[in-house]
């Protein structure tokens, strides 16, 4: 028996998690098939999924098919849990992505589709919901080739669209073999020669589907059944099984980590190398952290197993890892696929209802940030104040809900507001010397700032020897050069720069006559990390910033006799329209908006377009701010070294120079 570890996506509400449920039921894990609406589904154990219903945590179930034991792991569907989506997207061997037969390819469906072809992971598609008024299942897998630029191959046939008898009958379609010839030579010439043998159809279809070059696509109805066995063995023969080496060196990721009932840490890891036991002692991540697992739990024939060990290719549960974050690598480290989907765009303050609950709320978000890297905590020791980076308005509700159900805690939230980015504009140097023109550190420090192109991240040079001075002291100043780019002259995040150092020196060890090592002669990693922030606070200033607001693309298709009334409303909102479509009755308009004003477009849409308007949109690119507009200023966390004095006063206590 094989293992196959296979994630089920969508768009929200296109049915997964029924989906879920209807092949958990033909496989004889469950006895009766869960209700999304009831809050009774497997998966969905989360109070306020039940209460929701949808998904907001990913979670892991198995089953049986014949000789393929499935790991499947049920994914978020709305756009403001794609982080949920991006961890778990480096575990698996296949996917179905799941697509409503009613509403069709959606904004989320482009999204998860673009990535899974990027990753090249096999993915079937399933139309589901044809049993609903005003189901299609010819025009969604056009819309499935057109708008997802996929190769769809469809494996059968739909009848009885839109009522409870809609069916879905497997069979050769001609057009598979269309689609197939154009990724395969031989098979092609096997076409110019006559009839192409069955089996060879069959085999090009594995190998294709397994590349990633094709997607089977089925139908039917996770409500009713109709074609969910067609579907599991469709699973069964195309997707590719698990791979690695059990005896070869550990390796595996965390992509994700819950707190057991007495607060223990609990990591989801997918093993991709080696045999991992309890009471095994094994790295965890950088910096230097290791771990010991204490217990495993596998996951088989739909429940958790406790394991002596766990083997490559299978996904466990893993207790003792108390420095283990999300996203770390066991063992050996392997490759990776960076940042998957755009990062959060939003940001708000949380306040507790009560103020004695500060520390305690403080705590609560620390620990939801374990397990979502995303939520991007920020504190304010001063302000005492803790602001959190979202996706949208409903995962702030959840936060919300969350800190309510499971730590007490009654929140509320000021306004959202974007999460903007400075670039440098030019060059800027600067420098400070040991015991010169009052540097009270023991350091000298010259830092140079350039700017780089977009998307090129941030990255540290030398520029002096690299054998001058201990290593622990330039690794000291290139770590806080990066923490201090985390507020930049308006106190947002500075990106795509070169950060160069072009003068070090630093005070030997020395000591008093007849005494031990005397830290006032001799300088530390202290001195380094105490006199960066100014230098190169004082580098950027040379340089200037600008600052960027996040930027949405968005493609809107509403009723042509409203254009109209949408124009002027994009335009309040300073959406930019830069291709406009008439298709018939409808009109498409493509273009950006920044990301503070899309809840509100999103809201005002159904009132402009009779109800009829569709809105897509996802993070695209940092637009500068307006120069005629004030610039977005974030308050400071850190000890501002834009205020020389405030900040020595903070850090060393003295004031001199």
């Amino acid at each position: 028996m094989h293992l196959l570890n296979l994630g089920i996506l969508a768009h929200v509400d296109a049915g997964k998690t029924s989906l879920t449920e209807r092949l958990l039921h033909s496989a004889g894990v469950i006895d009766e098939i869960g209700s999304v609406d009831a809050g009774s589904t497997r998966t969905d154990t989360l109070a306020l999924e039940r209460q929701r219903g949808i998904t907001i945590k990913s979670a892991v179930v198995s089953f049986p098919l014949d000789d393929v034991t499935v790991n499947l792991i049920d994914t978020p569907g709305h756009p403001d849990f794609i982080a949920e989506v991006e961890r778990v997207l480096g575990v698996l061997d296949g996917a179905v992505l799941v697509v409503s037969a009613v509403e069709g390819v959606q904004a989320q469906t482009r999204v998860l589709m673009r990535t899974l072809r990027r990753l090249r992971i096999p993915t079937l598609l399933f139309v589901n919901k044809i049993d609903r008024r005003g189901a299609a299942y010819e025009d969604v897998l056009r819309a499935a080739a057109g708008r997802l630029s996929a190769a769809v191959v469809p494996m059968g046939t739909a009848t009885g669209l839109g009522t409870p008898a809609a069916r879905f009958t497997p069979g050769t379609v001609p057009a598979a073999l269309d689609v197939l010839a154009g990724h395969d030579d031989d098979l092609l010439a096997a076409c110019l020669d006559g009839a192409v043998p069955d089996g060879l159809l069959r085999r090009a279809l594995a190998e294709q589907t397994r590349q990633g070059l094709v997607h089977p696509a089925y139908a039917g109805s996770a409500i009713t059944g109709a074609g969910v066995d067609a579907l599991a063995d469709g699973i069964r023969r195309l997707l590719p099984a698990a791979d690695g080496d059990p005896e070869g060196p550990v390796s595996g990721t965390v992509f994700k980590v819950e707190r057991g009932p007495a607060g223990e840490k609990v990591a989801y890891a997918r093993l991709f190398s080696g045999t991992l036991r309890v009471r095994d002692r094994i790295p965890v991540g950088e910096e230097g952290r290791e771990g010991r697992v204490t217990a495993v739990q596998v996951f088989d024939h739909g429940t958790d197993t406790r394991r002596a060990e766990v083997t490559a290719g299978r996904i466990a549960r893993l207790w003792g890892l108390s420095e283990v974050r999300i996203g770390d690598w066991l063992g050996t480290p392997g490759k990776t696929a960076g940042q998957l989907f755009a990062p959060p765009t939003l940001e708000t303050v949380v306040e507790p209802v009560r103020p004695a609950d500060r520390r305690a709320l403080h705590l609560a978000l620390t620990q939801l940030a374990e397990q979502d890297p995303l939520i991007g905590l920020r504190h304010d020791e001063v302000r005492r104040e803790t602001s959190v980076s979202l996706y949208g308005e409903v995962q702030k509700e959840v936060v919300q809900a969350t800190l309510a159900d499971e730590y007490g805690l009654a929140v509320t939230f000021r306004e959202t507001t974007p999460l903007c980015v400075e670039r440098p504009v030019g060059s800027g140097a600067a420098v400070e010397f040991n015991k010169k023109d009052g540097n009270p550190f023991l350091a000298t420090v010259g830092l140079r700032v350039d700017p780089a192109p977009a998307g090129a991240g941030t990255e540290f040079r030398l520029e002096v020897e690299l054998g001058s001075m201990p290593y622990a002291f330039f690794k000291a100043v290139e770590d806080t050069v990066r923490e201090t780019l985390g507020q930049g002259l308006h106190g947002w995040q500075v990106i795509d720069c070169t950060v160069t150092m072009t003068h070090c020196g630093y005070s030997p060890r020395q000591s008093h006559a007849h005494q031990g090592f005397d830290k006032s002669m001799s300088s530390t990693g202290a001195d380094f990390r105490g006199l960066t922030p100014l230098v190169l606070t004082e580098a950027l200033r040379g340089a200037g910033t600008r600052v960027y607001e996040p930027t949405h693309r968005f493609r809107l298709e509403a009723p042509a006799d409203t254009l109209g009334a949408l124009l002027p409303v994009l335009s309040a909102l300073r959406a930019v329209p830069r291709t406009t479509e008439t298709r018939g009755a409808r009109c498409v308009l493509d273009g950006a908006v920044p990301a503070a004003r899309v809840h509100e477009l999103e809201q005002r849409l159904p009132g402009l377009t009779r109800g009829e308007g569709e809105l897509e949109s996802a993070f695209d690119h940092y637009a500068p701010v307006d120069r005629g507009s004030p610039v977005p200023e974030r308050a400071r966390t850190d000890h501002n070294p834009l205020n020389r004095k405030e900040y020595l006063l903070n850090v060393t206590r003295r004031t001199s120079g």
